[in-house]
């Protein structure tokens, strides 16, 4: 008989083992064994709540977004002018908690799941058109005309800086990728510090 209460513990932890299991092997060639293993469960149990391996990694994936979205969010609410916005969404892409090894090889393969799976697909459009509006909101008062192209080479390059930060070793830098891209974003501005 199941423990009353232990589904979203459980599926919290399947989640959080799937994030860290495709960031240790690079790639979606993970089993639900493995998963459920690292969570500490049975691969019957883990295919009990979430049915299918694509629904593990779907979840994976909606939790990582969620995580990048809470935190956009909260640097957002303390940003006050449209500079101090940029620079809150750089800081909250490249931050230790979405900038951590694990999560940047969770992206990358999310990326290649979306090429065939169109949830998750629909996942990635809806984080592309967030961070293009949350760009947008700080760059239109600072480029005008010029606001939608900066806002798509901005939206590149951080999507970039994750799947080059795959091919590195050690602890991603995420004051370096926020560097770069701030570098990035003062050149299309054309001034000298953002």
């Amino acid at each position: 008989m199941p423990k009353l209460g232990m589904e979203p513990i459980r599926k919290a932890a399947l989640v959080k083992a799937t994030i860290v299991e495709i960031g240790r092997a690079g790639s979606l060639d993970v089993t639900v064994s493995q998963i459920a293993k690292r969570a500490g469960m049975s691969s019957a149990l883990a295919h009990h709540y979430f049915g299918s391996k694509e629904d593990i990694f779907l979840a994976a994936m909606r939790h990582i977004l969620s995580l990048y979205g809470a935190e956009v969010r909260g640097a957002l609410h303390l940003a006050h002018g449209p500079e101090a916005r940029l620079r809150a969404i750089l800081a909250a892409s490249f931050s230790a908690a979405n900038f951590r090894r694990e999560a940047v090889g969770a992206w990358l393969n999310f990326w290649v799941l979306a090429q065939t799976v169109p949830e998750a697909k629909r996942l990635l459009k809806v984080y592309q058109r967030r961070l293009r509006s949350n760009l947008l909101a700080g760059l239109r008062p600072l480029a005008g005309d010029r606001a939608e192209p900066i806002a798509d080479g901005l939206g590149a390059l951080i999507d970039g800086l994750y799947l080059r930060e795959v091919l590195k070793t050690g602890a991603p830098d995420g004051a370096e990728a926020v560097a770069v891209a701030t570098a990035y974003l003062n050149a299309k501005l054309e001034r000298a510090v953002l």
